[in-house]
């Protein structure tokens, strides 16, 4: 079964909801992980835009990639360029795929106008991890 293994900078946004979009769309093809380069705890406002597309990432960690230097990624997707710039070296056989979306931890407004951040936000990696897994993991 193909590992694959999301990284952010502090795990507690864009990577937690790009886990539970690749775990979603993946089903039972890909054991899906995410991690940081720091550990910030899961962010309560990607859990609630998460829910409103009716997935509980709720029981999500934040996790430090160094707790998964004993696993043997087929892919590692890096959804921030700080993660990608800090990222630890992986063996050559790993696929890199980076995307950077925009922090909606670092939106300001209201809280409506930070809510739609975070689901503009949403909307791009669900389309990405749809696509990602279309392209890498259904074969």
């Amino acid at each position: 079964m193909k590992k694959v293994l999301v990284l952010c900078t502090g795990n507690s946004c864009r990577s937690q909801i790009a886990e539970g979009y690749l775990r979603h769309f993946s089903a039972d093809k890909a054991e899906i992980f995410s991690a940081g380069i720091e550990t910030h705890g899961v962010n309560p406002r990607a859990v609630q835009v998460m829910a409103e597309d009716h997935l509980d990432i709720s029981k999500h960690t934040s996790n430090n990639v160094d707790e998964y230097s004993d696993v043997s990624f087929d892919y590692v997707i890096s959804v921030c360029d700080n993660a990608k710039e800090s990222c630890p070296v992986f063996p050559a056989t790993v696929q890199h795929f980076h995307e950077n979306f925009p922090d909606p931890a670092k939106a300001s407004g209201t809280e409506q106008e930070i809510m739609d951040e975070f689901r503009r936000v949403r909307d791009m990696i669900k389309v990405y991890s749809a696509d990602f897994v279309k392209a890498n993991l259904e074969n």
